[in-house]
């Protein structure tokens, strides 16, 4: 071979692997990050799948247990309803047994809460005995429900479940359990029935799942639903479309979306009871229960994604690294030149600090080597001018100290970061400004955002979330913040606070005649006399509905507090001027706690000044009270009271004892009142004016009142039988029956009920409640006079009408006060008094009744002066219905001007 040929190819061949080495070098990194890439895609889709199979496990785990645990505990609830339903139906059958469901229910032997109920039903339908309360008073037959027609035609011995409907006996709606009864012959003798509610058969299961779509119900093997919880709530709802069947005994099946109304997809476990024809389910939200996965699998993407780019660019950082030095280079300054195009279209600012270090080493400014764009439009100024300059020559005198000690810190600790409102005269044109510094070698990285925009929404959601939407008072939220810190202060130093718990008297009143778009009126003008009437360095807060605080953050002795108080209750007490035109009043009662007597932090005070609120509703109302620890005591037993009346209407625990009116010439019985009492277990009789006052305050005048109406139509119907000679009797009627808007229609089925003539019922009402001139109570007032029922005032001269307003009261009696029945005796002015209101009553057509009448001496003076009738302890206190059958019988109760006493001086 020739030696220079030989030379040219090693020559050649060197030339070859120098171009391709550097080549191969530069493709080795992007093959080894597509290598990484694919291990680590493959390595995210095994460990997801992983994960999401097991959740899914999980997921049926759950439902299937849940479906086991209801299944168990609905099964021993059937066995239970099943076990009194044979007890009553061999108990019934047994003729040397006599079934008393009340009585044994007063033994405690069925339940005593109100979900589960038992009755027996004879061959007619009719209830034979039941634990529900006052069956024996309903005339009613079940002899057409399907239930009973089931047994009846024989078709079955067993257990019958029947769906949720409304029982005439209970009044509500109830899922029924039937056995048959049978003669000793085998025919048929009627039916027992144990009914529940159906929040009965779920209420025990407490946690129905994690999300707010998981359910569990019990539904009939044929389908239609029995009862079902949704979420941790008693919501009763359905989300089957249509009735779901189901062939095997138990399962679970991923039950899809459009088989559910909410279109939410679902696991639902069943299984079947072996003895009864119902089955239990268990639901769960697809959706909701796989969310912790879909989170977990959308941050292992994000993951997956970021170490993706973090290997793509470095797969290209170091492709370009192998070209070489002068391509290196090359980039390098590409880099720079892109990087600086990138930085100074950013909206941060990006400084680049180097320290200037006294000869003490102390760090006692900085320069400026280089900035973005940006960072010099914050500042007011341009790259150019910025860079090369110091820190110290560009801050503004109230900035730039702040500005130093911040990179002296950044110097120190390595990396700061912090957000910071800019004072007024800063050369940062911004008012907000994010800052981050980070030490570079012996230099700084500082970055500077414009945040103000981001903080003054940040301002306005806090705004929102601690103010009233109604009144843009502050709220409860912010309350609780603001007054710990409060209290903190005032500790620390010799002040002291008072915390006003103010509440609207008969702000509900308004709402109810009104409409709520007046109260929210009433409650905007309100906020503002309360703001007026405190110092600009108090505060006013808003809790909720008709209730407000007012925290006084300092005051000198208490004095300076009640003169807050009183001036608040003067200008709520104002009439109000609303859109509707009416002039509305309501009061303020306040309840004041003081700091640090009355407690030591918020939760005391605050519940302290409620307790005092509560005592000066008590006193009156429209008024103020301070704390004492006895008021805690006195609440207590308010609270006991307002939940032994509620016990009491339930468990009907008034009578009505009635006191006689007669005519003063006649000397005849013309009518009788009604007046309720309380008989209190361990108490003995209670009076009206011992709980007339609270049932008004928590609302349950209307159904005592209710209870009244029906029981004095009902002893009515009674004299009637008995053929005793019947007078007009007269109930009395709150203002709140007549504003409720049901009374007359109340009253009406009442007099059809008991077959009472409009004649022998007269309502009793207050001169403010006939006065007003509300749509509701004026169309109320009409009702009763289209049913013929005569209207009365009572206790005349007691309200806020006057003599000259006689004319406006549109009724048939004037029920003159005792207070004027005592005046007679007293002096000549109260004769000439009685006089003159009997003078208008006449004139008016109206009849006139004198109330307290003890005396003889006051029954002559009524004589002569014409006064129609009287009642009084003259003739008789109030008395029991049978007591009054005796005074009905006699009819003449004054003769000659002497008394047939069935009076007692008793109250």
């Amino acid at each position: 071979m020739n030696p220079h040929n030989s030379s040219a190819v090693r020559n050649t061949t060197t030339h070859f692997l120098s171009q391709v080495r550097p080549s191969l070098f530069v493709a080795i990194w992007p093959i080894l990050g597509l290598l990484l890439l694919q291990g680590l895609w493959s390595y995210t889709g095994h460990q997801l799948n992983g994960m999401k199979q097991d959740t899914e496990n999980k997921i049926r785990a759950q439902v299937t247990l849940s479906a086991e645990s209801y299944t168990q505990q609905l099964r021993q609830t059937l066995e239970q309803i099943d076990q009194i339903a044979l007890r009553l139906k061999y108990n019934s059958e047994d003729p040397s047994r006599q079934v008393d469901l009340e009585r044994d229910k007063q033994l405690g032997l069925f339940p005593s809460d109100h979900y589960l109920y038992a009755s027996v039903f004879d061959v007619e339908g009719k209830p034979v005995t039941s634990t529900v309360s006052g069956w024996k008073t309903m005339e009613l037959s079940i002899k057409d429900r399907s239930d009973f027609q089931v047994h009846a035609s024989n078709c079955c011995t067993g257990l019958v479940v029947s769906l949720p409907t409304r029982s005439k006996l209970m009044g509500k709606t109830v899922i029924r359990f039937t056995r048959r009864l049978s003669k000793p012959d085998g025919s048929f003798a009627g039916i027992v029935s144990v009914a529940v509610e159906p929040a009965f058969l779920i209420t025990f299961q407490e946690n129905v799942g994690v999300g707010d779509k998981d359910f569990v119900s019990v539904r009939l093997t044929t389908g239609p639903l029995l009862a079902t919880k949704v979420g941790n709530s008693r919501d009763v709802k359905v989300f089957y479309r249509k009735n779901p069947v189901f062939a095997a005994d138990s399962g679970l099946l991923l039950e899809p979306a459009e088989k559910f109304i909410d279109n939410e997809a679902r696991y639902v476990a069943w299984k079947k009871l072996d003895k009864y024809p119902v089955i239990a389910l268990s639901g769960v939200a697809v959706k909701s229960a796989m969310a912790p996965y879909y989170a977990t699998e959308r941050h292992y993407r994000d993951v997956a994604i970021f170490s993706s780019i973090v290997i793509i660019l470095l797969s290209i950082v170091a492709a370009y690294v192998a070209a070489g030095v002068a391509k290196r280079r090359r980039m390098a300054s590409e880099i720079e030149e892109t990087y600086r195009l990138a930085t100074d279209a950013a909206n941060e600012g990006f400084y680049m600090l180097r320290p200037v270090i006294s000869r003490q080493g102390y760090p006692e400014d900085f320069i400026i080597e280089d900035c973005n764009n940006r960072a010099a439009e914050l500042i007011g100024t341009s790259r150019d001018q910025l860079t090369g300059t110091r820190l110290s020559d560009n801050a503004h005198v109230y900035f730039r100290e702040d500005m130093l000690d911040l990179c002296r810190q950044g110097l120190e600790k390595g990396l700061l970061e912090d957000e910071v409102r800019i004072a007024q005269g800063s050369p940062i044109r911004a008012s907000w400004v994010y800052r981050r510094v980070v030490r570079s070698n012996s230099g700084l990285a500082i970055t500077v955002r414009d945040i103000s925009d981001a903080k003054q929404q940040e301002e306005a959601l806090a705004h929102l979330a601690n103010h009233d939407t109604l009144t843009k008072l502050p709220n409860r939220h912010w309350l609780n913040g603001y007054l710990p810190k409060a209290i903190e202060q005032a500790s620390h130093g010799t002040r002291r606070l008072a915390i006003f718990f103010i509440d609207l008297d008969n702000f509900k009143n308004i709402n109810d005649t009104l409409g709520h778009e007046a109260g929210d009126e009433l409650l905007i003008q309100a906020t503002q006399r309360l703001k007026d009437a405190v110092r600009a360095s108090d505060h006013v807060a808003r809790l909720g509905g008709d209730e407000f605080v007012v925290i006084l953050n300092h005051y000198e002795i208490e004095e300076d507090v009640i003169r807050v108080a009183k001036a608040i209750i003067h200008t709520i007490s104002q009439p109000f001027a609303l859109e509707s035109g009416n002039s509305n009043q309501v009061s303020a009662s306040i309840g004041i706690s003081l700091f640090p007597q009355d407690g030591q932090d918020a939760e005391s005070l605050l519940k302290h000044a409620d307790i005092a609120m509560y005592a000066a509703k008590a006193a009156g109302k429209g008024r103020y009270a301070f704390y004492h620890a006895h008021l805690s005591d006195a609440l207590i037993l308010r609270l006991s009271k307002e939940n032994a009346l509620r016990a009491a209407i339930e468990k009907d625990e008034f009578v009505v004892h009635f006191q006689p009116r007669v005519g003063v010439q006649s000397g005849k019985l013309t009518s009788m009142e009604a007046l309720v009492r309380w008989e209190r277990p361990e108490y003995g009789l209670i009076y009206p004016s011992e709980f007339i006052d609270v049932a008004e305050d928590i609302g349950l005048i209307t159904q005592i009142g209710e209870l009244v109406i029906e029981k004095v139509c009902r002893q009515i119907a009674v004299w009637k039988a008995k053929s005793l000679p019947l007078v007009p009797v007269s109930v009395n009627v709150s203002a709140q029956q007549l504003k409720a808007g049901a009374l007359s229609a109340f009253i009406a089925s009442c007099m059809c009920r008991y077959d009472v003539e409009p004649r022998l019922l007269e309502a009793e009402l207050t001169e403010s409640t006939v006065i007003e001139k509300s749509r509701i109570v004026t169309n109320e007032l009409e009702a009763l006079r289209n049913l013929g029922i005569k209207l009365m005032i009572d206790d005349f001269g007691t309200g806020y009408s006057s003599m000259a307003q006689l004319h406006r009261l549109d009724v048939d009696v004037l029920k003159v006060d005792r207070a004027f029945t005592n005046a007679l005796l007293e002096d000549s002015e109260g004769e000439l008094l009685f006089k003159a209101i009997m003078s208008m009553a006449t004139a008016l057509d109206m009849c006139v009744v004198a109330e307290g009448v003890e005396t003889r001496e006051q029954l002559r003076i009524l004589a002569n002066l014409d006064c129609d009738e009287i009642q009084g302890f003259i003739i008789s206190k109030a008395i029991s219905a049978e007591e009054m059958s005796q005074l009905m019988i006699k009819r003449v109760l004054l003769s000659s001007g002497r008394v047939h006493l069935h009076a007692s001086k008793e109250h």
